[in-house]
């Protein structure tokens, strides 16, 4: 019997170079396609990728790197298929332990010729598993033994059961397997229809690796019917020219041995693969081979599963800024359309200002007004403190109620996608309500705001601070005047301000100022007043959006990762279709892709 036959142009070689560069640059592609948020189909391609960075780093890179290592045999399958049994049997010793108790949980064990030890260090196949010497039962070691009766060229692996219910026992003979060169695959004349060990051969079918069938512990009597149906059904998956040995029942010796004859053909077929070094590189060349085309054909897979996380993580972030954006504006406009100039507001300004007989005459009697206003304000600064007190508990409730607003339409848009969902629930506060630090950063605000517009005045009135009217009204007063024509303004200018008590209001604020200023004067302080007030608002509610955008840039996604990892693929397929043409093609140097 021959092992399945290698294609007629096996891939790459230990000398390319270019070919462990661009699987390299592979790997980093699929570590930097993450994808971490809850979508469809978004748990099959993170199996999927961590498998591939996995076959890259334990079994492709280290091959690439050493193509004249000996053949890696794994031996794999089924529970209770005499897996162990079966290697003891081959290396003519006990070299490996039988699981008595079901699952058995131990390190797996590789043997080896000691003259090829060098190839099995730490640096090279299975970097990630620990090397040892001696039985263990820790799953991520994997115990070496030297023996002379492997013949030089040859190594054999002893796997852990592919059905195992111990689920890191499945998740290591998937690893082991993804590491082989050759499958030895063990089954039984009762387990050889089992369901999972076909999902591993029809992986092997896909992958092109190279595959040899053990039928164990058969009846002879049921031997010819058994090996009949396994190879038809071997042929309907895509695997007829894989070896298919029978080894009978048989009484094992006091070492837990078969005898030697039992196992002959299969011992005879490994010698003859050790003994040839086209037909091993053959073999190693073909599942190397078919390892890498598998890599990059799955890897378009995980790259659309990338571009629909960062198109998620995008609609989720929209989301966010829409219901901050919108709070924003709602908080900008309240501050100009004399909504702020209502209710304890405007009853304190008009406290200061008298404002009942002035409306009266509002029209008809600037220049009288003027004045009035003067006798109004002069000797009230308690009055002028309590506006000051009110508009700054109106600023608060203001910004408070649109940051709470904000944050229950940002929560409600999220709650409408499952992987928003999923990042609500496992964020470390609650998103759909302001922060609980926002009250006392607002209040910190706003009195920096009004500190911020006593300035203002205090710098306009540098050169008028011993005039009648700046005495009269003090930089207290001043500086509610200049609170409320903001309250009523744009750019300056005051908006609806014939309409109205509040309009009024801000009419006689702007007059009062403009009699001590000018009115260009008091366009420009309103304008700086706005801005300012913006700023302070715009970090506040930043603040706020910051802990919804927080939490998609803790994901890490990169909107680029998804082209990245197509176009490492396509150098990679590139490299091997110029391989497969004897070095024809060379131009896939300049990192063009052909897609596959």
């Amino acid at each position: 019997m021959s092992p399945t036959q290698p294609q007629e142009n096996p891939g790459p070689t230990g000398g390319d170079s270019r070919m462990l560069t661009a699987l390299v640059q592979l790997r980093s592609a699929l570590q930097a396609a993450a994808l971490p948020l809850e979508l469809p189909g978004a748990e099959e391609q993170r199996t999927a990728r961590q498998e591939m960075v996995d076959q890259l780093e334990d079994y492709v890179i280290p091959r690439l790197m050493t193509i004249d290592a000996p053949l890696l045999t794994v031996v794999g399958g089924s529970t209770g298929a005499g897996k162990s049994t079966l290697v003891n049997s081959l290396v003519g010793t006990r070299v490996t332990t039988p699981g008595v108790l079901r699952p058995t949980t131990r390190s797996p064990v590789l043997v080896h010729h000691p003259d090829d030890a060098e190839w099995f260090g730490q640096d090279r196949l299975l970097p990630d598993l620990e090397r040892v010497q001696h039985s263990t039962n820790d799953p991520d070691a994997l115990q070496l033994v030297a023996s002379p009766a492997v013949p030089q060229g040859l190594a054999i692996l002893d796997a852990p059961d592919v059905d195992s219910v111990e689920e890191r026992n499945r998740l290591l003979a998937a690893q082991l397997l993804a590491a082989a060169d050759l499958w030895l695959f063990v089954t039984s004349a009762a387990r050889y229809a089992d369901q999972v060990p076909w999902g591993f051969l029809k992986q092997a079918a896909e992958r092109s690796t190279a595959v040899a069938i053990v039928l164990d512990r058969t009846p002879d009597e049921a031997i010819q019917t058994v090996a009949t149906h396994l190879a038809r059904m071997l042929a309907s998956r895509g695997l007829k020219d894989s070896p298919l040995f029978t080894v009978t029942e048989g009484q094992v010796d006091a070492d837990g041995l078969l005898p030697p004859h039992h196992v002959a053909d299969i011992r005879g077929w490994l010698e003859s693969l050790a003994a040839d070094a086209d037909a091993r590189g053959a073999v190693v060349k073909q599942t190397l081979e078919g390892a890498i085309r598998t890599l990059t054909n799955r890897s378009f897979g995980v790259a659309a599963a990338a571009d629909e996380q960062v198109e998620a993580a995008r609609r989720l972030r929209e989301d966010a800024d829409h219901a901050y954006d919108a709070a924003a504006e709602q908080i900008r406009a309240a501050c100009a359309d004399g909504t702020l100039l209502r209710g304890e507001v405007l009853a304190r300004w008009q406290e200061f200002v008298g404002t009942g007989e002035l409306l009266k005459s509002l029209e008809n009697r600037v220049g009288w007004l003027r004045d009035r206003v003067v006798s109004a304000v002069k000797g009230k600064p308690q009055q002028a403190e309590r506006v000051t007190v009110a508009v700054e508990s109106g600023l608060e409730t203001l910004v408070l109620e649109h940051a709470e607003s904000a944050a229950e339409r940002a929560e409600a848009a999220w709650q409408q996608y499952a992987a928003g969902q999923a990042l609500l629930a496992g964020a470390d506060q609650d998103l759909g309500r302001a922060s609980r630090e926002l009250r006392r950063q607002v209040e910190r605000a706003v009195r920096e705001w009004q500190q911020d517009v006593l300035e203002m005045v205090r710098q306009e009135g540098a050169d008028k601070r011993t005039t009648a009217r700046f005495l009269a009204y003090g930089v207290n007063g001043l500086s509610v005047a200049l609170m409320v024509v903001v309250f009523a303004s744009t750019g300056g200018a005051l908006v609806g301000a014939e309409v109205g008590i509040a309009g009024g209001s801000a009419v006689l604020g702007q007059k009062l100022l403009e009699a001590v200023f000018g009115d260009q004067a008091v366009r420009s302080l309103a304008e700086r007043a706005r801005r300012a007030l913006d700023v302070r608002i715009s970090e506040l509610l930043e603040a706020e959006r910051a802990r919804y955008t927080s939490v998609l840039d803790g994901l890490e996604l990169s909107a680029g990762a998804p082209e990245r990892l197509r176009a490492a693929s396509r150098r990679v397929d590139d490299l091997r279709f110029a391989a497969s043409r004897g070095g024809a093609g060379d131009g896939a140097d300049d990192g063009a892709g052909s897609g596959s």
